[in-house]
């Protein structure tokens, strides 16, 4: 059984809900895609009983905060495990070379010695690049720049053991220049940081997002079979599910996904 776990749904500024990040699992083995700003990525891993010796592969999006900073815990839980025999084999972590600079240095000041020489050893940093291909639980994944106007940042396609395709952009909106990796697939993992009819409260043009109502837009467009909306706003999480797809639905027939934290959805 392969699934999405998601671990947070929100964006950078919220509080009500943990930033976006999530698993792709094939039974005990999980994939983590970002990892939020913080440790609680290691309470909502845990609330979902995704043990830190079930991860042997982290992809970072990009270098801001609610994405990079929570890879700092899952490094040491991971370091920690192998120093005690609780992890056995290689930790993969997959991001552009900024990334990889930027992760290196933050632990350098705040990480113990003992978990740094771990690096380049059990703990593995594989610099990606444009059409960058790799083979991650048995899935042919291709990351690819998504040609952010803020941030050198990348998403991914990956063709699930299903038979399956699954396209994440990260967190800014579909950009023509990715249409390749985003077409006719099965499922698109898009960006939506509000409704399009609270654009002028929460302003995500300004923030280099999306609403609803685009992403919905280029769900049709792009002829997907099903959305799933995340790095959202928080002011209303108990109706945020209603919302967002009542209004999707007036631009996509397929299916839209408006997951909470620690929502599973199978693929």
């Amino acid at each position: 059984m392969e699934s999405i776990t998601m671990l947070g749904t929100g964006s950078a500024m919220v509080t009500k809900c943990y930033n976006t990040c999530f698993t792709i699992s094939k039974d005990n083995e999980h994939f983590l895609i970002d990892a939020g700003g913080g440790n609680t990525i290691l309470s909502n891993l845990e609330k979902v009983n995704i043990k830190i010796n079930q991860i042997h592969n982290m992809f970072i999006s990009h270098n801001h905060n609610d994405h990079i900073l929570g890879s700092i815990w899952i490094i040491r839980a991971v370091a920690n495990g192998i120093i005690n025999n609780k992890y056995e084999g290689i930790f993969n972590i997959y991001c552009n070379k900024k990334s990889i600079e930027a992760i290196k240095s933050i632990c350098s000041y705040v990480l113990q010695n003992k978990f740094l020489k771990l690096f380049d050893d059990k703990i593995i940093f594989n610099e990606i690049e444009n059409n960058t291909q790799v083979d991650i639980l048995g899935r042919k994944t291709i990351f690819f720049d998504i040609h952010s106007t803020k941030e050198l940042q990348f998403g991914f396609k990956t063709y699930l053991n299903t038979g399956k395709v699954l396209t994440f952009l990260g967190d800014e909106p579909y950009r023509e220049n990715v249409k390749d990796f985003c077409k006719n697939v099965d499922y698109l993992l898009h960006e939506a940081f509000c409704l399009y009819s609270q654009k002028d409260i929460f302003k995500p043009y300004e923030k280099h997002h999306a609403t609803v109502k685009d992403a919905c837009k280029n769900a049709k467009m792009l002829n997907v079979q099903n959305i799933i909306l995340y790095h959202t706003e928080d002011k209303n999480l108990l109706h945020r599910k209603d919302l967002y797809v009542n209004e999707g639905k007036k631009e996509f027939d397929g299916n839209i996904y408006v997951p909470d934290d620690l929502d599973v959805i199978n693929l």
